[in-house]
């Protein structure tokens, strides 16, 4: 990939990433906030600003290789602090706080194809950034609906792991936890395994981003 399209990749790709996982942090922090938990808000993380969710790795240097490499801007935001001592019912308070960022990643992810279907079918096609605006939807979809299902495996440190742990207790719970330790090799194998054309995770991931993809059309529907 040459200069140019690397300029243009960034331009149409990071809206929509960056607008993915400042929503997701910030949902953590809103329904912590709600089940009595202000930590986000005190450390000043309750924002929509982006410099107060950028992670170094995750948010710049993961997603700019990505698009340099030629795959797409994929990454994290830096977590919102939460602090459970807080919450008055923990169980249920650690699984909505968990739930809160996959599930405001799917409600972008719905809206953003919704707004691509209103833009395609009102905005004339002549008009200057009518395409680039087009793709910038189209990967706000992509990215929420991807980011919103690998959230949701239940591997720590993903969300998907604190929902389960919440209904876990004893033995159960400390064992299901110790399995933190084999997080880097998890995620090293699935990424070589991937590099090396094995699908592993995208059995998971293909059907909702399929279906992410599948929104426009059937708003797109809907309007015509």
């Amino acid at each position: 990939m040459d200069f140019q399209n690397i300029i243009f990749t960034i331009a149409k790709s990071f809206p929509g990433f960056l607008l993915a996982i400042i929503i997701h942090e910030y949902s953590h922090g809103y329904v912590a906030k709600m089940f009595g938990d202000d930590t986000a808000e005190r450390e000043g993380r309750l924002t929509f600003n982006p410099a107060a969710h950028i992670d170094p790795m995750g948010t710049i240097f993961f997603p700019l290789l990505g698009i340099i490499m030629g795959w797409a801007a994929i990454g994290w935001a830096k977590p919102v602090p939460v602090e459970t001592r807080n919450f008055k019912d923990m169980r249920r308070a650690i699984f909505w706080v968990s739930f809160a960022g996959p599930l405001s990643n799917f409600i972008v992810g719905v809206l953003s194809a919704f707004l691509f279907a209103v833009w395609a079918v009102f905005v004339p096609q002549d008009f200057s950034f009518y395409t680039i605006f087009l793709q910038m939807l189209q990967y706000s979809i992509f990215i929420n609906f991807l980011l919103g299902m690998f959230n949701l495996i239940p591997f720590p440190p993903l969300d998907g792991s604190r929902m389960l742990a919440s209904y876990l207790k004893g033995d159960a719970l400390r064992k299901y936890e110790s399995l933190s330790q084999y997080t880097s090799w998890v995620f090293i194998g699935i990424f070589g395994l991937s590099m090396m054309g094995v699908p592993t995770i995208h059995y998971v991931l293909t059907p909702v981003i399929s279906f992410g993809q599948m929104l426009p059309h059937f708003f797109l529907g809907i309007m015509q």
